[in-house]
C-alpha cells in the first residue's frame, strides 16, 4: 500500500506578518513550521503503517528551501521518502495551479491513499486537496476525524465532522482524505529521526519531470490574481477609567454620549 501525504511549510502562528507599504505583498518573519493539519495527516499515515502490512509513506510538497524543511519534519516523524516539486515555473501559483502540479506528480506514483490537512494556516482556503482529487478523478472526503481501513485495504469507513454532528462514509480506494483536528495527536519527532532525516535524500521533480506545459502552472496557470493587500485599520487607544464604581459608570455614560455617540 502506498500512502502519499501532501504537506506545506507555513509561517509560525507567532511570526510577525506586515503588509508592505505599497500593498504589493507581505513581509513575514523568518519563523516557519509544518502546517498543523498536515502534521495530523502525516501522523495518520504512520499509524496506518504501524498497523502492519507492506505500507510506504511518501511526503510531497511544492516549494523551495522552506518546502525542504517541511519534508524533513515528515521524514523525522517516520515517513519513508520525500518528494520536492521545485521549478521557477511553479512560482506565484494559486490553489488551482498548485493542485495541478501536485496531481501531475501523483499520477505516476500509483498511490492508494492521499492524505492532507483540511487547510493551510497561511491562506485557510481548504481547496487544494479536493482539487487534487478532482484532477485525479478519485473521491475525496474533507474534515476527517477517523479512518478505518477494511482488512483487504480496498475500502475504508471514514468519519467526518459536519455541522451539528458527524457523518460516516464508506469509500473505495484510492481516495483523498483531508485531516481535521481530532483525527489524532501528531508525534514529536525523536532525536534519532531528526538526525536520519537530515541525511535523507529528497527526490526533486521539475516541470519537465511531471510532464506539464508552463502555461498551466504557476502564475500563468492561476485562475485568480491578488491585486492588493490592505492593512487592518489601527485600533484606537484604550481609555483606562479609574475611581469608585459610581464614578466609573458616570464616565462610561459620558464617553458613550460624547465620543461614541451611541446613546
Amino acid at each position: 500500500m502506498h500512502i502519499a501525504v501532501l504537506v506545506k511549510q507555513v509561517p509560525d502562528s507567532e511570526a510577525t506578518v506586515q503588509v508592505k507599504a505599497d500593498g504589493s505583498g507581505v513581509e513575514i518573519e523568518d519563523r516557519y513550521t509544518l502546517n498543523f493539519f498536515d502534521s495530523l495527516a502525516v501522523e495518520e499515515a504512520l499509524r496506518i503503517k504501524g498497523q502492519g502490512g507492506d505500507v510506504v509513506v511518501t511526503i510531497i510538497t511544492l516549494g523551495g528551501q522552506k518546502g525542504v524543511e517541511a519534508l524533513r519534519t515528515g521524514l523525522a516523524m517516520g515517513a519513508d521518502q520525500a518528494v520536492l516539486l521545485d521549478d521557477p515555473a511553479f512560482a506565484g501559483g494559486d490553489e488551482y495551479a498548485t493542485a495541478m502540479v501536485l496531481a501531475a506528480a501523483l499520477k505516476g506514483m500509483q498511490v492508494d491513499m492521499i492524505l492532507c490537512g483540511k487547510e493551510a494556516f497561511d491562506d485557510s482556503s481548504g481547496v487544494v486537496g479536493p482539487l487534487v482529487a478532482e484532477f485525479l478523478s478519485m473521491p475525496s472526503v474533507t474534515s476527517v476525524v477517523k479512518i478505518q481501513l477494511a482488512p483487504d485495504k480496498g475500502s475504508a469507513l471514514i468519519e467526518r465532522e459536519i455541522e451539528g454532528g458527524k457523518e460516516v462514509i464508506k469509500v473505495s480506494l484510492p481516495v483523498l482524505l483531508s485531516a481535521q483536528k481530532g483525527l489524532n495527536e501528531a508525534r514529536v519527532p525523536p532525536v534519532m529521526g531528526v538526525m536520519k532525516a537530515m541525511r535523507a535524500e529528497i527526490k526533486k521533480l521539475d516541470l519537465a519531470a511531471i510532464g506539464l506545459p508552463a502555461t498551466v502552472v504557476g502564475r500563468a496557470g492561476s485562475k485568480e490574481e491578488i491585486l492588493r493587500y490592505h492593512r487592518h485599520p489601527q485600533r484606537p487607544a484604550v481609555t483606562m477609567l479609574q475611581g469608585e464604581a459610581a464614578d466609573i459608570v458616570r464616565q462610561v455614560v459620558g464617553l458613550l454620549k460624547e465620543e461614541a455617540k451611541v446613546i
